[in-house]
């Protein structure tokens, strides 16, 4: 039951920070939306949500991952399973 209420809070805060980073309303980053071809993301904005994650949360996200944060749900995704390891 934990992983259900923790797996929608990381949905929730994750959200809430992109949504923040890109200056829009939380309920309108699509969960598929691609953070640079559909909502307009560029690098900085990426490392800014990137290092809101790592301090919000208290992890590190290895530099390899970093390509793979596409998406609002890539990015859960990746957290989630850093999250399960910690």
């Amino acid at each position: 039951m934990a992983d259900v209420k923790t797996n929608r809070n990381v949905e929730q805060d994750i959200r809430e920070l992109v949504a923040e980073i890109l200056e829009s309303e939380p309920q309108e980053i699509g969960i598929d939306a691609h953070f640079v071809k559909d909502l307009g993301m560029d690098s900085m904005m990426a490392l800014e949500i990137l290092a809101g994650i790592e301090k919000k949360y208290r992890i590190v996200i290895p530099e390899e991952t970093l390509p793979k944060f596409t998406s609002l749900r890539a990015t859960i995704t990746i957290v989630e399973g850093i999250l399960k390891k910690k």
